[in-house]
C-alpha cells in the first residue's frame, strides 16, 4: 500500500470515528470523556489533512489551498496508482 493510499485510510478512520462520536455527543452531552476523546481524533484527522497535502495536494475543493483547482489533478480515487481507470 502506498504512502498516499495509508494516509488516505488513517484519515478516513479518523473522520468516521469523529462522526459518530458527535452522533453520540448528542445523546450524551455530559460525557467528558468521550468529549475529550472527540476532540482528540479530530486534532489527529487535521494533523494528517495537512500532512496529506503537503505531500499530495488538496482533499477537497475547500480545503486551504493557492491553486483553488489542485484537488482535481490526478490520480481520481477511481484510478488504480498508475492512473489509469
Amino acid at each position: 500500500m502506498t504512502d498516499r493510499n495509508m494516509l488516505l485510510r488513517r484519515i478516513a478512520a479518523l473522520d468516521f470515528a469523529v462522526v459518530e462520536l458527535n452522533l453520540y455527543m448528542d445523546t450524551h452531552p455530559l460525557d467528558s470523556e468521550i468529549n475529550d476523546k472527540l476532540n482528540e481524533y479530530k486534532q489527529k484527522s487535521e494533523v494528517l489533512r495537512e500532512e496529506f497535502e503537503k505531500k499530495f495536494g488538496p482533499l477537497t475543493s475547500t480545503d486551504k489551498e493557492k491553486n483553488r483547482c489542485g484537488w482535481i489533478s490526478d490520480p481520481w480515487p477511481w484510478n488504480n496508482e498508475r492512473g489509469e481507470e
